[in-house]
Protein backbone atom coordinates (compact mmCIF):
# COMPACT_ATOMS: atom_id res chain seq x y z
CA UNK A 1 0.00 0.00 0.00
CA UNK A 2 3.02 2.27 0.20
CA UNK A 3 4.13 1.69 -3.37
CA UNK A 4 2.50 4.84 -4.81
CA UNK A 5 3.87 7.34 -2.24
CA UNK A 6 7.27 5.69 -2.60
CA UNK A 7 7.07 5.98 -6.39
CA UNK A 8 6.10 9.67 -6.11
CA UNK A 9 8.98 10.30 -3.74
CA UNK A 10 11.37 8.57 -6.12
CA UNK A 11 10.10 10.66 -9.03
CA UNK A 12 10.40 13.85 -6.99
CA UNK A 13 13.97 12.96 -6.02
CA UNK A 14 14.81 12.16 -9.62
CA UNK A 15 13.32 15.48 -10.74
CA UNK A 16 15.34 17.36 -8.15
CA UNK A 17 18.50 15.61 -9.22
CA UNK A 18 17.77 16.52 -12.83
CA UNK A 19 17.55 20.25 -12.03
CA UNK A 20 20.96 21.90 -12.52
CA UNK A 21 22.31 23.19 -9.23
CA UNK A 22 23.73 26.72 -9.59
CA UNK A 23 27.50 26.71 -9.30
CA UNK A 24 28.80 28.53 -6.25
CA UNK A 25 29.77 32.11 -6.95
CA UNK A 26 33.41 32.38 -7.96
CA UNK A 27 35.36 34.26 -5.35
CA UNK A 28 37.66 37.04 -6.46
CA UNK A 29 41.28 36.03 -6.88
CA UNK A 30 43.86 38.51 -5.62
CA UNK A 31 46.78 39.79 -7.66
CA UNK A 32 49.41 42.28 -6.50
CA UNK A 33 50.63 44.69 -9.17
CA UNK A 34 53.79 46.71 -8.50
CA UNK A 35 54.33 49.75 -10.71
CA UNK A 36 57.85 50.82 -11.62
CA UNK A 37 57.41 54.37 -10.33
CA UNK A 38 57.17 56.16 -7.00
CA UNK A 39 53.68 57.57 -7.47
CA UNK A 40 50.55 57.30 -9.58
CA UNK A 41 51.50 57.87 -13.20
CA UNK A 42 49.85 58.22 -16.57
CA UNK A 43 49.59 54.49 -17.28
CA UNK A 44 47.89 53.58 -14.01
CA UNK A 45 44.74 54.78 -15.73
CA UNK A 46 44.42 51.24 -17.11
CA UNK A 47 44.10 49.75 -13.63
CA UNK A 48 41.94 52.57 -12.28
CA UNK A 49 39.44 52.32 -15.13
CA UNK A 50 39.30 48.54 -14.76
CA UNK A 51 38.52 48.96 -11.07
CA UNK A 52 35.99 51.79 -11.42
CA UNK A 53 34.11 50.31 -14.36
CA UNK A 54 33.93 46.82 -12.86
CA UNK A 55 36.17 45.07 -15.40
CA UNK A 56 38.25 43.45 -12.65
CA UNK A 57 35.06 42.44 -10.84
CA UNK A 58 33.64 40.88 -13.98
CA UNK A 59 36.81 38.82 -14.25
CA UNK A 60 36.60 37.84 -10.55
CA UNK A 61 39.80 39.64 -9.69
CA UNK A 62 40.97 41.89 -6.90
CA UNK A 63 44.08 43.82 -7.96
CA UNK A 64 46.17 45.59 -5.34
CA UNK A 65 48.33 48.32 -6.96
CA UNK A 66 51.56 49.24 -5.19
CA UNK A 67 54.49 51.49 -6.15
CA UNK A 68 58.25 50.98 -6.15
CA UNK A 69 60.89 53.68 -6.43
CA UNK A 70 62.02 52.76 -9.95
CA UNK A 71 61.61 50.05 -12.60
CA UNK A 72 64.57 48.06 -11.29
CA UNK A 73 63.18 47.91 -7.76
CA UNK A 74 59.75 46.89 -9.04
CA UNK A 75 61.23 44.12 -11.16
CA UNK A 76 63.26 42.77 -8.24
CA UNK A 77 60.24 42.77 -5.92
CA UNK A 78 58.12 40.72 -8.32
CA UNK A 79 61.02 38.44 -9.26
CA UNK A 80 61.50 37.65 -5.56
CA UNK A 81 57.83 36.76 -5.09
CA UNK A 82 56.70 39.95 -3.35
CA UNK A 83 54.20 40.66 -6.11
CA UNK A 84 52.51 38.93 -9.02
CA UNK A 85 52.76 41.53 -11.80
CA UNK A 86 55.19 44.34 -12.47
CA UNK A 87 54.29 47.26 -14.70
CA UNK A 88 57.67 48.38 -15.99
CA UNK A 89 60.19 48.99 -18.72
CA UNK A 90 61.72 45.95 -20.38
CA UNK A 91 65.29 47.27 -20.23
CA UNK A 92 66.04 46.27 -16.60
CA UNK A 93 64.48 42.88 -17.28
CA UNK A 94 66.68 42.27 -20.31
CA UNK A 95 69.77 43.59 -18.59
CA UNK A 96 69.11 41.48 -15.49
CA UNK A 97 68.57 38.23 -17.39
CA UNK A 98 72.24 37.23 -17.27
CA UNK A 99 72.23 37.87 -13.52
CA UNK A 100 69.35 35.46 -12.98
CA UNK A 101 66.38 37.84 -13.25
CA UNK A 102 63.47 36.02 -14.87
CA UNK A 103 60.49 38.14 -15.88
CA UNK A 104 58.39 37.97 -19.03
CA UNK A 105 56.10 40.66 -20.47
CA UNK A 106 52.63 39.39 -21.33
CA UNK A 107 50.64 42.56 -22.19
CA UNK A 108 51.84 45.64 -24.08
CA UNK A 109 51.21 48.79 -22.06
CA UNK A 110 52.64 51.27 -24.55
CA UNK A 111 53.03 50.67 -28.31
CA UNK A 112 55.72 53.37 -28.59
CA UNK A 113 59.19 53.59 -27.08
CA UNK A 114 58.73 55.45 -23.83
CA UNK A 115 62.07 57.24 -23.35
CA UNK A 116 63.05 60.40 -25.18
CA UNK A 117 65.62 63.20 -24.88
CA UNK A 118 63.98 66.63 -24.86
CA UNK A 119 64.75 70.31 -24.40
CA UNK A 120 62.45 73.28 -24.00
CA UNK A 121 61.39 74.78 -27.31
CA UNK A 122 63.35 78.00 -26.63
CA UNK A 123 66.60 76.10 -25.93
CA UNK A 124 69.70 76.93 -27.98
CA UNK A 125 70.19 73.17 -28.44
CA UNK A 126 69.06 72.13 -31.91
CA UNK A 127 71.16 69.05 -32.65
CA UNK A 128 72.39 66.12 -30.58
CA UNK A 129 75.95 67.45 -30.84
CA UNK A 130 74.84 70.62 -29.00
CA UNK A 131 74.52 68.63 -25.77
CA UNK A 132 78.30 68.70 -25.30
CA UNK A 133 79.13 70.14 -21.90
CA UNK A 134 75.56 69.98 -20.60
CA UNK A 135 73.79 68.35 -17.67
CA UNK A 136 70.71 66.26 -18.44
CA UNK A 137 67.88 65.69 -16.00
CA UNK A 138 66.63 62.17 -15.43
CA UNK A 139 63.61 60.69 -13.72
CA UNK A 140 65.39 58.28 -11.36
CA UNK A 141 69.04 57.27 -10.84
CA UNK A 142 70.38 55.23 -13.77
CA UNK A 143 66.99 55.25 -15.47
CA UNK A 144 66.56 53.19 -18.66
CA UNK A 145 66.40 56.48 -20.55
CA UNK A 146 70.18 56.67 -20.27
CA UNK A 147 70.55 53.75 -22.70
CA UNK A 148 68.84 55.45 -25.61
CA UNK A 149 70.20 58.91 -24.77
CA UNK A 150 73.78 57.63 -24.59
CA UNK A 151 73.37 55.93 -27.97
CA UNK A 152 71.84 59.04 -29.53
CA UNK A 153 74.64 61.29 -28.27
CA UNK A 154 77.32 58.76 -29.17
CA UNK A 155 75.92 58.80 -32.69
CA UNK A 156 76.52 62.57 -32.70
CA UNK A 157 80.17 62.05 -31.77
CA UNK A 158 79.91 62.74 -28.04
CA UNK A 159 81.67 60.70 -25.35
CA UNK A 160 80.12 59.89 -21.98
CA UNK A 161 82.49 62.44 -20.41
CA UNK A 162 81.02 65.19 -22.60
CA UNK A 163 77.80 65.39 -20.57
CA UNK A 164 76.36 64.29 -17.23
CA UNK A 165 73.09 63.26 -15.62
CA UNK A 166 71.32 64.69 -12.59
CA UNK A 167 68.18 63.31 -10.96
CA UNK A 168 65.46 65.96 -11.01
CA UNK A 169 62.51 63.84 -9.93
CA UNK A 170 59.13 64.50 -11.49
CA UNK A 171 56.23 66.92 -11.43
CA UNK A 172 56.81 70.42 -10.07
CA UNK A 173 60.40 69.59 -9.10
CA UNK A 174 61.30 68.53 -12.65
CA UNK A 175 59.46 71.48 -14.20
CA UNK A 176 61.39 73.88 -11.97
CA UNK A 177 64.70 72.25 -12.93
CA UNK A 178 63.89 72.61 -16.63
CA UNK A 179 62.47 76.13 -16.61
CA UNK A 180 65.13 77.34 -14.16
CA UNK A 181 67.87 76.05 -16.49
CA UNK A 182 69.29 73.79 -13.79
CA UNK A 183 69.55 71.19 -16.53
CA UNK A 184 69.82 71.66 -20.28
CA UNK A 185 67.28 68.97 -21.09
CA UNK A 186 65.69 65.80 -19.85
CA UNK A 187 66.07 62.11 -20.61
CA UNK A 188 62.53 61.30 -19.55
CA UNK A 189 59.46 59.16 -20.22
CA UNK A 190 57.53 60.76 -23.08
CA UNK A 191 54.27 60.45 -21.11
CA UNK A 192 55.74 62.53 -18.29
CA UNK A 193 56.74 65.29 -20.70
CA UNK A 194 53.25 65.27 -22.22
CA UNK A 195 51.91 65.95 -18.73
CA UNK A 196 54.18 68.99 -18.44
CA UNK A 197 53.01 70.23 -21.83
CA UNK A 198 49.45 69.82 -20.64
CA UNK A 199 49.52 71.24 -17.10
CA UNK A 200 52.43 73.71 -17.30
CA UNK A 201 52.02 74.80 -20.93
CA UNK A 202 55.61 73.80 -21.73
CA UNK A 203 56.74 73.14 -25.28
CA UNK A 204 59.49 70.67 -26.03
CA UNK A 205 61.85 69.83 -28.86
CA UNK A 206 62.33 66.06 -28.97
CA UNK A 207 65.36 63.97 -29.93
CA UNK A 208 64.17 60.40 -30.53
CA UNK A 209 66.61 57.54 -30.89
CA UNK A 210 66.10 56.51 -34.54
CA UNK A 211 66.44 52.78 -33.81
CA UNK A 212 64.06 52.67 -30.85
CA UNK A 213 61.40 55.30 -31.56
CA UNK A 214 58.72 52.96 -32.90
CA UNK A 215 59.21 49.93 -30.69
CA UNK A 216 57.51 49.03 -27.43
CA UNK A 217 59.54 48.70 -24.23
CA UNK A 218 56.81 48.75 -21.55
CA UNK A 219 54.57 45.97 -20.40
CA UNK A 220 52.91 44.03 -17.64
CA UNK A 221 55.35 41.30 -16.65
CA UNK A 222 55.46 38.26 -14.37
CA UNK A 223 57.86 35.48 -13.54
CA UNK A 224 57.69 32.30 -15.68
CA UNK A 225 56.48 30.47 -12.56
CA UNK A 226 53.61 32.92 -12.00
CA UNK A 227 52.71 32.77 -15.69
CA UNK A 228 52.28 29.02 -15.33
CA UNK A 229 50.72 28.76 -11.86
CA UNK A 230 48.43 31.78 -12.19
CA UNK A 231 47.76 31.57 -15.91
CA UNK A 232 43.99 31.70 -15.48
CA UNK A 233 44.11 34.84 -13.31
CA UNK A 234 46.61 36.53 -15.64
CA UNK A 235 44.54 35.88 -18.74
CA UNK A 236 41.54 37.42 -16.97
CA UNK A 237 43.73 40.37 -16.00
CA UNK A 238 44.64 40.89 -19.67
CA UNK A 239 40.93 40.86 -20.61
CA UNK A 240 40.32 43.68 -18.12
CA UNK A 241 43.32 45.58 -19.51
CA UNK A 242 42.10 45.17 -23.10
CA UNK A 243 38.68 46.47 -22.10
CA UNK A 244 40.22 49.40 -20.23
CA UNK A 245 42.37 50.26 -23.24
CA UNK A 246 39.31 50.49 -25.47
CA UNK A 247 37.21 52.30 -22.87
CA UNK A 248 39.82 55.05 -22.45
CA UNK A 249 39.83 55.74 -26.19
CA UNK A 250 36.09 55.89 -26.75
CA UNK A 251 35.05 57.56 -23.49
CA UNK A 252 37.92 59.75 -22.25
CA UNK A 253 35.58 61.89 -20.14
CA UNK A 254 34.57 59.01 -17.86
CA UNK A 255 38.07 57.49 -17.99
CA UNK A 256 39.49 60.80 -16.77
CA UNK A 257 37.08 60.79 -13.83
CA UNK A 258 38.04 57.19 -13.02
CA UNK A 259 41.73 58.07 -13.07
CA UNK A 260 41.35 61.05 -10.74
CA UNK A 261 39.30 58.95 -8.32
CA UNK A 262 41.87 56.15 -8.34
CA UNK A 263 44.71 58.63 -7.85
CA UNK A 264 42.92 60.26 -4.92
CA UNK A 265 42.61 63.62 -6.73
CA UNK A 266 39.47 65.74 -6.47
CA UNK A 267 37.64 65.71 -9.79
CA UNK A 268 37.26 69.45 -10.17
CA UNK A 269 36.19 70.78 -13.59
CA UNK A 270 39.77 71.97 -14.21
CA UNK A 271 41.30 68.63 -13.20
CA UNK A 272 38.87 66.78 -15.47
CA UNK A 273 39.61 69.10 -18.41
CA UNK A 274 43.35 68.61 -17.94
CA UNK A 275 43.06 64.83 -17.74
CA UNK A 276 40.76 64.58 -20.77
CA UNK A 277 43.17 66.76 -22.76
CA UNK A 278 46.09 64.57 -21.68
CA UNK A 279 44.27 61.43 -22.77
CA UNK A 280 43.55 63.01 -26.13
CA UNK A 281 47.14 64.07 -26.84
CA UNK A 282 48.49 60.80 -25.44
CA UNK A 283 46.49 58.44 -27.64
CA UNK A 284 49.64 57.21 -29.40
CA UNK A 285 51.17 55.86 -26.20
CA UNK A 286 48.14 53.96 -24.97
CA UNK A 287 47.34 50.36 -25.94
CA UNK A 288 44.41 49.70 -28.24
CA UNK A 289 45.40 52.06 -31.05
CA UNK A 290 42.83 50.20 -33.16
CA UNK A 291 39.93 49.51 -30.75
CA UNK A 292 38.32 46.91 -33.02
CA UNK A 293 41.53 44.90 -33.34
CA UNK A 294 41.69 41.42 -31.83
CA UNK A 295 45.33 42.03 -30.91
CA UNK A 296 45.01 44.73 -28.25
CA UNK A 297 47.95 44.28 -25.90
CA UNK A 298 50.00 42.13 -28.27
CA UNK A 299 53.75 42.51 -27.81
CA UNK A 300 54.99 40.53 -30.79
CA UNK A 301 58.64 39.70 -31.30
CA UNK A 302 59.79 42.69 -33.38
CA UNK A 303 60.15 45.11 -30.47
CA UNK A 304 61.84 42.53 -28.27
CA UNK A 305 64.23 41.59 -31.08
CA UNK A 306 65.23 45.22 -31.62
CA UNK A 307 65.53 45.97 -27.91
CA UNK A 308 67.53 42.88 -26.92
CA UNK A 309 69.94 43.45 -29.80
CA UNK A 310 70.25 47.16 -29.03
CA UNK A 311 71.08 46.47 -25.38
CA UNK A 312 73.67 43.89 -26.38
CA UNK A 313 75.19 46.13 -29.08
CA UNK A 314 75.65 48.82 -26.43
CA UNK A 315 77.54 46.49 -24.10
CA UNK A 316 74.82 46.11 -21.49
CA UNK A 317 74.61 42.32 -21.87
CA UNK A 318 77.29 39.79 -22.80
CA UNK A 319 74.92 37.99 -25.16
CA UNK A 320 71.63 38.73 -26.90
CA UNK A 321 68.91 37.69 -24.47
CA UNK A 322 66.41 35.17 -25.96
CA UNK A 323 63.24 36.92 -27.07
CA UNK A 324 61.13 34.05 -25.70
CA UNK A 325 62.44 34.91 -22.24
CA UNK A 326 61.33 38.52 -22.56
CA UNK A 327 57.84 38.43 -24.12
CA UNK A 328 54.89 36.12 -24.58
CA UNK A 329 51.54 36.68 -26.29
CA UNK A 330 49.90 33.52 -24.94
CA UNK A 331 47.12 35.45 -23.17
CA UNK A 332 46.26 37.83 -26.03
CA UNK A 333 43.66 35.57 -27.72
CA UNK A 334 41.69 35.39 -24.46
CA UNK A 335 42.22 39.09 -23.74
CA UNK A 336 40.45 39.91 -27.01
CA UNK A 337 37.86 37.14 -27.04
CA UNK A 338 34.84 39.45 -26.81
CA UNK A 339 32.71 41.49 -29.18
CA UNK A 340 34.77 44.65 -29.51
CA UNK A 341 32.10 46.61 -31.36
CA UNK A 342 29.45 45.78 -28.77
CA UNK A 343 31.87 46.75 -26.01
CA UNK A 344 32.61 50.05 -27.74
CA UNK A 345 28.90 50.86 -27.70
CA UNK A 346 28.73 49.90 -24.03
CA UNK A 347 31.70 52.15 -23.24
CA UNK A 348 30.25 55.08 -25.16
CA UNK A 349 26.97 54.84 -23.26
CA UNK A 350 28.64 54.90 -19.85
CA UNK A 351 28.11 58.15 -17.92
Amino acid sequence: MHSRPFALAALTLAALLAVPVPAPAQSDESLTLIAGANQTGFFEILEYVAEAEGFFKEQHLHVDVQFANNPGNAAQLVASGKGDIVSTSLEPIIQGYEKGLRLTAFFNRNPQYQWVLAVLADSPIHTAADFKGTTLGEYTPRSPGEYSTDATLRGAGLKSSDYSYEVIGSGAQAIAALTGKKVAGASFPYAELLIYENVANLKFRYFWNPILKDISDVGFCATPTTIETKADALKRFTRAMAESSIFIRVNPQVAARDFLHGAGVQATPEALRNEVRLLQIGQGILPGVIPTSNKVGELGTRSANVLTKFINDNGLTAHVVPVSAVVTDRFIPYANDFDHRAFIERARSTH
